[in-house]
């Protein structure tokens, strides 16, 4: 089988499957925690560290992935003294993701009775459960789609 490469030279754990490219791009912990935070409006490393509680040198490793990879980039704070992280289009549209394990968190991570904080819409309302949807705008789940894996076989080696 042909050797895939990421963007910054790694291998792909799954070259055909998007999940696994996607968690081999944003797939840990931390990553996603500041992904989170950036969408809730957290720019510098200092933002970052106090939201997450995460060791300096873990944060500088993984913003440096995020921005190498497309999710952040680096922009010069007003002051000029420090670097600024802002999501890209690319970092925007995990938007969707982090909503979904929101929303799973909240289902399945809490008693109850517990609380926790919660995503609100612009009037104010929590946002709606996500649902997808087929190409007709019929809910889909599990039990209704099928994966088509790729055809690799024009990759392999004699």
């Amino acid at each position: 089988m042909k050797h895939i490469t990421s963007v910054d030279g790694s291998s792909w754990t799954d070259p055909d499957c998007p999940v696994a490219r996607t968690l081999d791009i944003v797939g840990d912990r931390w990553s996603l925690l500041i992904v989170r935070d950036a969408m809730d409006g957290a720019r510098s490393f200092t933002d970052f560290q106090h939201r997450t509680g995460v060791a300096r040198n873990i944060l500088t490793e993984r913003l440096r992935r995020l921005v190498d990879r497309g999710i952040l980039r680096r922009e010069a704070a007003p002051s000029g003294r420090r670097q600024l992280y802002v999501l890209t289009d690319a970092g925007r549209d995990l938007f969707t993701v982090i909503v979904a394990m929101r929303q799973w968190g909240e289902g399945h991570a809490f008693a109850d009775d517990e609380t926790h904080s919660v995503l609100l819409d612009a009037s104010g309302l929590p946002l709606a459960r996500l649902q997808p949807t087929d190409s007709h705008g019929v809910a889909v789940d599990v039990d209704s789609t099928t994966v088509v894996r790729a055809d690799r076989s024009d990759h392999a080696t004699p």
